[in-house]
């Protein structure tokens, strides 16, 4: 399953950092987590930002982890960013897709630019 969600004047390493904590809320761990931040060629005094976060969480026999979200964010908060998310819905369940959702749109669903 994939989620894809655009921001308003959102900071790329606010959201980062929130779908960090978000997902790890639901029982994923970690896996990688990398942010580079950018000038723009146009501007040196202004950035555009790049995430990738990948979560793992024990498979239904509890011996392994598995990949189970992977989160890309782009962006400038002085302009959009852009957040994708790809779930492994057999792994990280309906109702903690929910709740990170849920999450999500409290905190940030004021500047979540609504597609046309």
């Amino acid at each position: 399953m994939q989620i894809r969600k655009t921001y308003k004047e959102v900071s790329p390493e606010l959201l980062y950092h929130e779908i960090r904590d978000f997902t790890q809320k639901q029982g994923a761990i970690i896996d990688e987590a990398k942010l580079e931040t950018y000038s723009l060629p146009s501007d040196s005094s202004s950035f555009i930002s790049r995430g990738t976060l990948t979560f793992k969480i024990q498979d239904k026999s509890g011996k392994s982890e598995k990949e189970c979200l992977r989160a890309h964010i782009v962006g400038s908060a002085k302009g959009e960013t852009k957040l994708m998310l790809d779930i492994d819905d057999k792994l990280f369940s309906q109702a903690k897709v929910s709740a990170l959702q849920d999450d999500l749109d409290f905190v940030f669903g004021s500047y979540e630019v609504q597609p046309r």
